[in-house]
């Protein structure tokens, strides 16, 4: 038996006899206005409402309070020593600081369940009412309670109608796409050249990969991709104020939000997939509804009210113009773009990059020479094959980079994905090539610039670097220069998907990405 005593169980013990101790305890609530005291802070609050005109309810609407602000209100007013006048009249909730977090006074005001009072606003609640002869006379309080009760009702139904409409539009549009695939009416052209011409029914998998919560956590929570665009928004207000946004395949809404905190006059939200519901519970959550328009609809399917001023849209995919997005801010560009409008961004380039990472090389390739003492050496050209997304550590970089795309998306077209282009490749130290990296860098060239790199040498993106693996390695020293080229070409049988084909070191190396 050990002597060392049950810390675990005397805490449990001083948390229970804790809590006995304040159940047991005699308390009253004191009102926040006048020496009036209650046995319990339900009687408490009817005496504000009564005597003070205090409502709780009427706060909550007035400044979209939740449980913090309740708690910094309570202790601003224990602090001040503020008349229910000063609380109910001002513009703005004054206690908004997190100074007003630490407790005043460790009574039942801060012990108050706030929240279950803002999840039932439309909860029973006392007043008194003269009833005689069979009328019930309402005072002021009472019927202003009424009518905000009623007008947030209607509104919550309007939005729950607006919602069940879009979901049944959506039903009815994958009953017909399943009609077409059983009847064999789906027959896609295989040389369509950009994403706008796909029937919708066929595209549906790509935006359905946009509803899922982990994408968009990857994406938000990649600091170099979301604070590049909100430095090129927030720090060019200028630019943006009093303008009309499109916001191209929002997702959650940021960088709509974004625009609306700049100044814009209005946004359009516009997306495809499932998430636009859950951007437009977030837009309201932030009170921007009143500016940001949320649009459920592919863009090339869609009629916005009136032309934008400003196209903002992360519409990058791995290795650039892998899943064809371009094309849709080209076609935004040229159909809803006012003259003289901006792009947010307006330029990017791609750019190859020589590695020599030879661990990776063996776990990845050289394993299949043998498995459990069998050749599957056939196996390595499968595996080549596909285009590998991955971060690239910088102390396997053997030589400077080379832009081989430019594109200015001003001028481009949709025939961007389909390019060839020469390439010379500085080798800055001894080793073996096992594989040449594609990366991109983005450009808002506005009055405040913003630039941000996904390439191996700076901080890692969620796309990572595309990472295009030889079978076998070559042997390269510093001073020496590796010419080649590549074409890349988007795939006939998936508009979205890209074929890569490198031309180096005497052969010629074939990629997809897909």
């Amino acid at each position: 038996m050990s002597d060392v005593p049950d810390l675990s169980s005397d805490e449990e013990q001083f948390v229970e006899d804790e809590w006995q101790e304040m159940e047991t305890s005699d308390q009253t609530v004191k009102c926040l206005f006048c020496p009036s005291k209650f046995p319990t802070i339900e009687e408490c609050l009817g005496h504000c409402e009564r005597s003070h005109n205090f409502n709780l309810i009427t706060l909550k609407a007035k400044f979209n309070m939740d449980c913090y602000s309740y708690i910094k209100m309570i202790n601003y007013i224990k602090t001040h020593s503020c008349s229910s006048a000063d609380i109910i009249n001002t513009d703005r909730p004054q206690w908004d600081s997190e100074q007003y977090l630490k407790p005043v006074d460790n009574d039942e005001w801060l012990m108050y369940d706030f929240d279950s009072l803002a999840e039932a606003p439309n909860s029973p609640k006392t007043y008194h009412a003269n009833v005689e002869n069979g009328l019930v006379t309402l005072s002021q309080a009472h019927f202003t309670e009424l009518q905000r009760t009623i007008n947030t009702l209607t509104k919550q139904y309007e939005e729950s109608q607006n919602h069940l409409q879009m979901a049944k539009e959506d039903m009815q549009k994958m009953k017909e796409s399943m009609k077409n695939l059983v009847e064999g009416a789906s027959n896609i052209d295989v040389n369509i050249d950009s994403v706008g011409k796909v029937p919708l029914e066929s595209d549906e998998g790509y935006f359905s990969s946009y509803a899922h919560f982990g994408i968009h956590y990857d994406m938000l929570s990649d600091k170099v991709r979301t604070e590049s665009y909100r430095d090129a928004i927030l720090n060019n207000k200028d630019s943006v104020k009093d303008k009309v946004v499109l916001d191209l395949g929002c997702g959650t809404g940021i960088l709509s939000m974004f625009s609306a905190t700049a100044g814009a006059k209005k946004v359009y939200a516009l997306d495809q997939s499932e998430v636009i519901y859950h951007a437009m519970d977030i837009i309201r959550e932030n009170n921007l509804d009143s500016t940001i328009t949320t649009v459920k609809g592919r863009l090339e399917d869609t009629k916005l009210e009136s032309k934008v001023d400003i196209i903002v849209s992360e519409w990058m995919g791995y290795f650039l113009l892998f899943e064809g997005m371009l094309d849709s801010v080209i076609y935004a560009r040229d159909n809803f773009l006012n003259p003289g409008g901006i792009l947010l961004p307006n330029r990017c380039n791609i750019s190859l990059v020589a590695n020599g990472d030879m661990d990776t090389h063996n776990k990845l390739i050289q394993f299949w020479s043998d498995v459990y003492g069998y050749k599957m050496n056939c196996m390595k050209s499968e595996v080549v094959r596909e285009a590998s997304i991955s971060v690239v550590d910088s102390k396997h970089i053997l030589s400077e980079p080379c832009v081989v795309k430019d594109i200015d998306i001003y001028t481009c077209n949709t025939d961007v994905m389909n390019f060839t282009s020469d390439f010379k490749l500085p080798i800055i130290s001894d080793g073996s090539i096992t594989s040449l990296v594609g990366y991109f860098d983005t450009f808002f060239d506005m009055p405040n610039k913003v630039f941000f790199s996904t390439g191996p040498l700076s901080t890692p993106t969620h796309w990572k670097q595309t990472v295009f693996y030889f079978r076998d390695c070559i042997k390269v020293k510093k001073g020496e220069i590796v010419e080649g080229n590549i074409t890349c070409k988007r795939l006939k049988t998936d508009v979205r998907g890209l074929s890569v084909q490198i031309n180096v070191f005497g052969k010629l190396h074939k990629f997809v990405l897909s």
